[in-house]
Order: C-alpha cells, then sequence, then structure tokens
C-alpha cells in the first residue's frame, strides 16, 4: 500500500507517523485538572517531536465550531483531528470529523469512556497519546439518530432523565461511578412515565409502551449489562427497552444490569436493526440523549447505521471494531 492510498474502508491514507495533531481539548470534561491535561499533552508531544495544536474549549457550545476550524487545518495540512473529554466531547467533535476524510484521534477523559476502552486506547493521557503517535487508522461503526452522529448510546424516556439527574448529582457531589449509581437509585424512587411507541424496523412495525427506549453501538456497555453484541458485528444497532412495570421492577432492572444479566431479563426487550424509525404518540417533540448530552428532538426519530464509517486511530494490537 502506497503512502497516499486510502486505508480500507476508512477514505484516508495510512499513517505516517508525523501527521501534526490538531487537538479540541474540553476544558469542563471529566477529571477537571485541565491544565495538567494540557501540560502532560504538550511534554509528551515535544518529547516526540510531534507538531499540534491545542484548541482549549471551556463553553460546551462552542465544542462544534472548534471541531469543524480543527478538521479545516488538518485537511490543510494532512494532520490527524484529535477530542479530548469524556464521550460526549468525543461524538461531538468526531461529528465534525465523519465524511471529511482526516483521520480522528481520541484522549479519554470522561468517567465511563465506554468508547476509548471498546478500541484499547488507554483511559491515561499519556499512555493514550503514545498509542496515538504510533497507531493506525480503522474504519469503526457509528450512529445517526435523526442525522446527528453518536458512538455510544442514544435514548429517549427515562434514560436520558437518568442521565440529567445523574449530572446533576456530579455536578454537586463529583464523578465517581459510585455517585452514578446512587443518583440512579434516586430517580427510580419516582415512578416512571411511559411512552406510547410504534416502532418500524426490518418491513414490520411494532407497537410498544414503555419508560425507555436505548440504542447501542458499543459492545464494551452492551457485554457490561448483559445485552448480547453479536448484532454489531453484523453491521448493525442493538435496540434495548423495558416493558411497563412499577419502581420495585425497575430496581430489579438495574440490579440485573449491574450483574450483566439484563439481558434474560422477562421485562427487558432487545433487537438487532439497519434502521429504526419511532413514532412517539401524543409527542410532537422529545427529550433525548446522545452520548450523554440532552438535547430536545422533533419526531418522528430515524436511528441508523452511519453509511460512512469513522476513520479513528488506534494503538497497534488493539481489538477489531464492529464490522462499518
Amino acid at each position: 500500500m502506497t503512502p497516499n492510498t486510502p486505508s480500507p474502508g476508512t477514505g484516508v491514507p495510512p499513517l505516517t507517523g508525523k501527521e501534526p495533531l490538531f487537538i479540541v481539548l474540553n476544558t469542563g470534561s471529566g477529571r477537571n485538572d485541565a491544565q495538567a491535561l494540557q501540560d502532560t499533552i504538550r511534554r509528551v508531544l515535544h518529547e516526540s517531536g510531534r507538531r499540534h495544536a491545542l484548541m482549549p474549549v471551556d463553553d460546551p457550545s462552542r465544542l462544534g465550531e472548534a471541531a469543524q476550524q480543527a478538521v479545516l487545518d488538518a485537511r490543510r495540512e494532512r494532520g490527524i483531528v484529535v477530542g479530548a473529554g469524556g464521550d460526549g466531547t468525543l461524538s461531538a467533535v468526531a461529528a465534525a470529523v465523519l465524511g471529511q476524510g482526516v483521520p480522528f484521534g481520541i484522549l479519554p477523559q470522561g468517567t465511563f469512556n465506554y468508547f476509548g476502552r471498546c478500541y484499547g486506547i488507554s483511559q491515561d493521557t499519556e499512555d493514550a497519546l503514545r498509542g496515538l503517535l504510533g497507531g493506525e487508522v480503522r474504519p469503526v461503526q457509528v450512529g445517526l439518530l435523526n442525522g446527528r452522529l453518536f458512538l455510544v448510546n442514544a435514548s429517549l424516556g427515562l434514560y436520558p432523565q437518568l442521565l440529567e439527574d445523574r449530572e446533576a448529582y456530579k455536578q454537586k457531589f463529583g464523578r465517581s461511578r459510585l455517585v452514578a449509581l446512587w443518583s440512579g437509585i434516586v430517580t427510580l424512587m419516582r415512578e416512571p412515565r411511559h411512552l406510547g411507541l410504534e416502532l418500524e424496523y426490518e418491513g414490520k412495525s411494532r407497537l410498544l409502551r414503555t419508560p425507555t427506549l436505548v440504542v447501542g453501538n458499543n459492545r464494551l456497555q452492551l457485554e457490561h449489562i448483559g445485552i448480547a453484541a453479536d448484532e454489531l458485528d453484523r453491521g448493525r444497532l442493538v435496540g434495548m427497552a423495558a416493558r411497563p412495570v412499577g419502581a420495585l421492577a425497575l430496581y430489579g432492572l438495574l440490579l440485573r444490569g449491574l450483574l450483566s444479566r439484563l439481558g434474560d431479563a422477562e421485562h427487558v426487550v432487545n433487537f438487532g436493526f439497519d434502521r429504526l424509525r419511532v413514532n412517539v404518540r401524543h409527542r410532537r417533540r422529545v427529550k433525548v440523549a446522545m452520548d450523554g448530552e440532552i438535547s430536545w428532538m422533533d419526531t418522528p426519530l430515524e436511528f441508523r447505521v452511519s453509511p460512512e464509517p469513522l476513520p479513528l486511530v488506534v494503538p497497534d494490537g488493539s481489538p477489531r471494531p464492529a464490522r462499518p
């Protein structure tokens, strides 16, 4: 393969090890010590002699703008766009990269870091950087909700409320998995509302009444809660929903998820698909969560696999991604 021949499935040339890095850094994400993070990045890249530009962003609403500028710079200088932050930050930067013909690297800084961990990318910034400097480009499947990219999952109903409450608890008590668990328990103490959904996929229609619908695109997260991830290997997404239950039964589902046994719960349905259309009865707009970020969307909702994979830079020898 010549240096200018695109890597299979990615549309971008193989890396030479000399590409400049354009790093979009969310200074309000994850571990909060933004200055120490920037110092580590500068030190490692200075030692390696790699050209780079740090683009810190302290206002999350400007992430998209900064990412678009990074893409322009990377296209002009044949560089790599790098996102540094939690899964929501990585998703925002990836949305600007998708389809632009430039590689995408990540420096995970979130609490769970499902996306990076799934592809063997270290949660330690220095290790992640060294893996990036000597990495290779691989095609990675991403999902779309009404045309907007998500890396890990997208959802509506109870799950976005759980995430919203979790963020409020993190702001008050700090970021940890214990805080995330406790906030979930408190949220479930309130009687959940149920949505009337009409699901259209695989040429058929299905009515479902449920407190939440979650669409997954991450093997690590699915296996963590006990849902089979085989559909990802077929280039599909996985839909998951709970049947109408009370708060006590939801606590049982939460416990099963913690024990990686959600897949065999009688109140849970899951299915694979390429494209899913969701009509929400009596709702013109609904609250959705995409990789932990909350927003409102007009209905109907359409979930589908992106026709273009994301050209992710992964360390040599990292796990193979799901087929795009």
